[in-house]
């Protein structure tokens, strides 16, 4: 779903565990990571969406996960003029996103990446909070500010200091 303004209406996930460390996950065949995401198809909720795109890029069901906030607000970014696809009708340039903070119920081994034929992700680990902030794809980095702002005090009984990053291949 494109909207008149060309913002293709999506969904984030940010997953915690009970150490305070977010999943972070490695696009397939690719050197970059981000949080899971997908858009949002006619007729569904983003609560639908996010559940299917849970699923489908890291093979949890609802079952698996206890939802601990959703972002107030849609928060949007501009794709790069050189990931704009001019032909495609209508035109997207950029994703609006609801954000839903989600806390891990099952274990982390039910995490799996190759639930489709086409895996979003090939690798994931945990990191420390504010981690992806900073690495994440440069014109994605506002959006990623600012979900991590707004869920820091739902996020903050999950929290731990300091704590090694466990990788995790599947």
């Amino acid at each position: 779903m494109i909207d008149a303004e060309g913002f293709r209406a999506n969904v984030g996930i940010v997953i915690c565990n009970t150490q305070g460390q977010v999943f972070w996950a490695k696009r397939y065949g690719q050197h970059s990571w981000q949080y899971p995401q997908g858009g949002i198809d006619d007729g569904e909720t983003p609560e639908q969406a996010m559940f299917r795109e849970l699923h489908e890029e890291v093979g949890l069901r609802p079952e698996d996960v206890e939802i601990i906030s959703v972002t107030k607000h849609w928060l949007r970014y501009k794709l790069p003029k050189r990931l704009i696809r001019k032909d495609s009708n209508p035109v997207c340039i950029g994703q609006k996103q609801k954000w839903f903070l989600l806390r891990l119920t099952c274990r982390e081994e039910d995490v799996n990446l190759a639930v489709t034929t086409h895996p979003e992700f090939d690798n994931w680990r945990w990191v420390s909070y504010w981690y992806p902030v900073r690495q994440v794809v440069s014109f994605k980095r506002d959006v990623y500010r600012r979900v991590m702002k707004e869920f820091a005090s739902h996020a903050m009984p999950f929290r731990a200091s300091g704590g090694r990053q466990h990788r995790r291949k599947r």
